[in-house]
């Protein structure tokens, strides 16, 4: 571990330095050779009351950063303070569960569980209706209408012909529509618009 020890707008007197590298040591346990232990201490003036002396601390541990802040009347009591606390939040990051990572079948199984699959193929039903009102309206409107409520699809009456449509949003951005037709009656599609 590295201690760096720094002023914010202050020159950092030798004896805080020495007295903070000290008290950092007590955090080599839970860092690597490679991490940065961070202490910056600067002071906030008070018009009333006395001046304030802020130690901040921050480290990374197994990629995470972890940061600590006291204030005090002497810096000496704020690195105390504030090395306390960083000491506390490493301990309850070691301590706590980690997530290991799930192999491929494992998030099969987990997958199969939640969708009620896991011991054979369940029947598919329909779980909602919904029912609204349409109205006719042109192609561009419906695409507008779409656009407006974030939909991927748009089921509408095309007013060119009073007939159901579903407008749909392709892979590639553009859009595509469904006109349905009545068994065998055929309806001439229309070329496609420039938009």
């Amino acid at each position: 571990m590295r201690t760096i020890v720094k002023g914010k707008n202050l020159d950092v007197p030798d004896a805080v330095r020495q007295y903070a590298e000290r008290k950092m040591r007590r955090l080599e346990r839970f860092l690597d050779d490679r991490t940065d232990a961070i202490l910056e201490i600067s002071v906030e003036h008070h018009k009333s009351t006395d001046d304030s002396r802020i130690a901040e601390v921050t480290l990374v541990i197994d990629g995470q950063p972890l940061r600590g802040r006291a204030d005090a009347v002497t810096y000496e009591a704020a690195i105390d303070e504030v090395v306390d606390k960083v000491e506390r939040r490493a301990v309850d990051h070691r301590e706590k569960p980690r997530v290991r990572a799930r192999g491929p079948e494992e998030k099969e199984i987990l997958s199969k569980i939640a969708d009620g699959t896991a011991d054979g193929e369940r029947e598919r039903r329909v779980v909602k209706s919904k029912r609204f009102a349409i109205q006719p309206m042109f192609e561009e409107d419906a695409i507008a209408e779409m656009e407006s409520l974030g939909h991927a699809f748009f089921v509408f009456v095309n007013a060119e012909n009073e007939r159901v449509n579903v407008l749909y949003r392709r892979r590639d951005g553009d859009f595509g529509l469904i006109e349905p037709i009545v068994a065998g009656e055929y309806t001439s599609s229309k070329a496609p618009r420039a938009r």
